[in-house]
Order: C-alpha cells, then structure tokens, then sequence
C-alpha cells in the first residue's frame, strides 16, 4: 500500500471542537501508522465554486483557518483548490485520482457525516470498498457530542445570530473574533463621549452575530485593550440601512483610520433598541459600560 499521508478532508469552517476531536483522531491513528498527518481543505467554499452568486456565511476566512488549523497539531495542512472540473469527479474517481495519486494519501479518515465525489451520493460504505479496491485504508471517525448534540460550523452560526456568544465560544473552543481595518464612520460616538472605531471586516462573508452591544478584547498592534462593541443600524440617529460594527475601545487615545485590528467577543450585553432621543441613548451607554467592564472583569 503507497501513500505518505494519514489525513481527513473537509472545509473546517470555524475549526470548531467537532473538527478537533477528528483531527486528534488523525493524529492518533497517524502516530500508530508511523505517517506524518495531515488536514487536506479548500480555500474557497466549494458551494461558491459551483454558485458564483452564493455568499457563504463563514466562521473563519482562509488566512485565519489556516491559522487555527495550526493550533491542531497536525502536521501538514494541504490546500486543494475546488474546481467546477474537480466537482464532476465520481468519489472512486477523486480518491484515486486526487487523495491517492496526487497527494499521496495512505489512510483516510472520514467525519461520521462527511460525503464528496460528484453529487455528494457516496457515503462511508461506499469510500470503504473503494479504498479496498484502490489500496487504501478508509476509516470512519467518531462523532464528538456536546452535552448530547452533535457539535456543527451550522449550529456554530446560529448561535452567533442568536447572540449567544458563550455558547458559541465553548463550541469553537476559542473566542469568536472578527478582524478587519478601520474606516471612517459618521464620528457622532465622539459627540457624545463614545468614540468609535468602524470595522470593515478582511472577510466579506464572516459571520456578524446578532445586533447589539458587546463586551469585547481588542487587539492592536500585540496590545490587548477591553471595549464594547456595537452591531446596528443605529436606530436612534441614523437608522442606516447597512449595518454598523463599530468598538469603543477603553483607554486607547490615537488615530487607528486605515489600520488593523481584530476584536474578540467576550458576551453579548443587550439587544439593538431605538430611543426616543440623545439622551436616553447616552445614559443608557453608560449602563452599558459598566456591564461591559463588570463582565471583563469576571474574565480575569
């Protein structure tokens, strides 16, 4: 049997828990092989590929994959850009083809649901006795379950839109982050003692959790700051029709116009409301720091 590789395969939207426990596994059985690991993924959403007008909604972008990817262990990380032409390829055809000849895939672990090949009609019965017949081990990974429930990048997201941050973080097994440059807003958070940096988000399709305040740790230049972020529409001045991701980021006196910055959710504070004017809106700012630096402290 050829092969250098012992590998799994699969977007990893998010390398959540779900996909660590498979990855270990990868690892483990890597290790019992005497083969180096490796995670083979693609750098864009096979989905966007074959729909030019999808628009994903990512946990991660590739840089930030790859970084998280990483932080696994594993060995090898191989990217495998996904073709309108790789798509037509039967699951027979892309194992031989592309895991086996190509990439040099000695055992193959599968996610307890992953499926490819043309159509996605194969499952991992099929995968088993094509790797009988190509020369190369096929093996089914264990399912990893959070309190019962299968750990998924879908329940991931939902979670993020329903605002529950801690949830989410646990299932990531990191905190959520969004990074981004900074451009210019309509400045009205200096007016009122809030300034605030507008995040414009380096991925297009990254997930934005639900509208509302946040309690968040920024980072700038390898320095940590704490800050409260907002997600809306601002309501009460503007009610704009995009929304606004905008940090209001606690003793930080500069310019950040046009540079980076990632921001990393701690817990969701309160929803998006519209008051029926300035003032309310302030004080109730206020109320929110305080919640803000209350459950920052906590973190420490």
């Amino acid at each position: 049997m050829g092969g250098v590789f012992v590998g799994t395969i699969g977007f990893f939207d998010g390398v959540h828990t779900g996909h660590r426990h498979l990855i270990k596994q990868v690892r483990e059985i890597a290790k019992k092989e005497g083969l180096p690991s490796a995670v083979i993924t693609f750098p864009v959403h096979p989905r966007k590929v074959l729909q030019t007008d999808y628009q994903p909604a990512l946990l991660c972008g590739y840089d930030e994959k790859i970084e998280l990817l990483a932080t696994t262990g594993i060995d090898y990380c191989i990217s495998l850009p996904f073709t309108a032409d790789l798509s037509k390829l039967s699951a027979e055809d892309f194992m031989l083809q592309i895991l086996k000849n190509d990439i040099g895939l000695h055992t193959l672990v599968v996610g307890y649901d992953h499926r490819f090949g043309r159509n996605r009609e194969d499952g991992f019965t099929e995968y088993e006795k094509i790797g009988e017949d190509i020369g190369m081990k096929v093996i089914r990974g264990e399912e990893y379950q959070h309190n019962g429930e299968s750990v998924s990048s879908t329940k991931i997201r939902n979670l993020l839109h329903e605002g529950d941050i801690e949830k989410s973080n646990y299932l990531l097994s990191y905190n959520y982050t969004i990074s981004g440059k900074i451009v210019e807003g309509y400045q009205v958070g200096r007016t009122i003692g809030f300034p605030t940096a507008n995040i414009r988000s380096w991925e297009r399709f990254k997930v934005i959790p639900k509208l509302g305040v946040y309690a968040v740790l920024v980072h700038i230049r390898d320095i940590i700051y704490e800050g409260m972020l907002y997600i809306g529409k601002r309501p009460t001045l503007h009610d704009d029709p995009e929304v606004s991701v905008e940090v209001n980021i606690f003793n930080f006196n500069g310019d950040l116009y046009e540079q980076s910055l990632k921001v990393e959710f701690i817990d969701f504070i309160r929803g998006d409301i519209k008051f029926s004017s300035i003032d309310p809106l302030v004080k109730q700012i206020h109320n929110d720091k305080e919640m803000v630096l209350n459950r920052l402290k906590a973190i420490k």
